[in-house]
């Protein structure tokens, strides 16, 4: 009888994550594909026929210009991610376990902050009345203040400043599972800390590696309210792109191309299919690993 409660239960559970499923991400998901082959409109924005125009329009220069900017930004965003992260989750993980609680709770905290209220909190920081330009007057280093908010040196501190804790956290989850035997094996043949270090320390932990870039590197492409906020209208990334497709422009003027910001939209998520492929592919687990050592 319990059972069959138990069962039945679980299908339930099974019917009702199928359906949201379907709705949230399926259905949306196939919306903007199937509007990526359609045609503009001025009225409705979509309209028959179906044609591969707006695919087409992906490879106009300009735009190549933009997704090259957009990536090399995300490019450098996960790199800074990966040279500040890769070392704290490394002394996170060396430390006794009872203390990885209190810094993993330290990562966590930025969270409890809505990122718009940070990345605004940032403009205080780097404007020209901001407190960097008004500590260097005060100290005498500088005599005007340097113009750093609306420039790519101001979003790429806000996507890294944002996005450094998805870069710590699959590293500290791969790099917490690592058999400290090893270590110690690898040191009583002989092995000085570097060779520990580059030979078994970093080999086993370059699935959370991987995994930590991507996780930084998709969102710097998209977060457009990062370089709105930051980089005003003078820096732009891929997600400004395609939200520039949809919506009114910064004077309220409607230019809409849904199609082509659906292809773009498309491609985008193509690209990251192709990424996690990758991930997914780029080895063995960390137990298995361990196994080969």
């Amino acid at each position: 009888m319990h059972k069959a409660k138990d069962n039945f239960c679980r299908s339930i559970i099974l019917y009702f994550i199928f359906i949201w499923f379907s709705l949230m991400i399926v259905m949306p998901n196939m919306l903007v594909v199937l509007a990526s082959f359609l045609t503009k409109d001025e009225t409705w924005y979509l309209r028959l026929p179906l044609n591969l125009d707006n695919y087409r329009a992906l490879f106009d220069t300009n735009l190549w210009m933009l997704i090259a900017k957009s990536i090399g930004l995300a490019l450098c965003t996960g790199l800074a991610c990966l040279l500040i992260g890769y070392p704290f989750a490394y002394l996170i993980a060396k430390l006794p376990k009872e203390r990885h609680s209190i810094f993993l709770m330290l990562i966590m905290i930025p969270f409890w902050t809505n990122s718009l209220v940070r990345n605004y909190a940032l403009v205080s920081v780097f404007s020209d009345t901001g407190l960097i330009n008004q500590w260097l007057l005060n100290l005498g280093l500088i005599k005007t203040p340097i113009h750093i908010l609306h420039t790519n040196f101001a979003v790429f501190f806000g996507m890294t400043y944002t996005l450094l804790p998805f870069m710590i956290l699959p590293i500290y989850a791969v790099l917490e599972k690592i058999d400290r035997s090893l270590v110690e094996a690898a040191r009583d043949l002989g092995a000085n800390s570097f060779d520990v270090f580059k030979k078994i320390i970093i080999p086993l932990s370059f699935s959370g590696i991987v995994a930590g870039f991507i996780m930084v590197f998709l969102p710097a492409l998209t977060l457009f309210y990062v370089s709105d906020i930051l980089g005003g209208s003078k820096v732009l990334v891929l997600g400004s792109v395609i939200r520039n497709y949809f919506l009114p422009d910064q004077l309220g003027a409607l230019n809409a191309n849904w199609p082509v910001g659906a292809a773009i939209s498309v491609s985008l998520t193509l690209s990251m299919l192709v990424l996690l492929t990758i991930y997914f592919k780029s080895g063995n687990t960390v137990e298995e690993e361990q196994q080969l050592w």
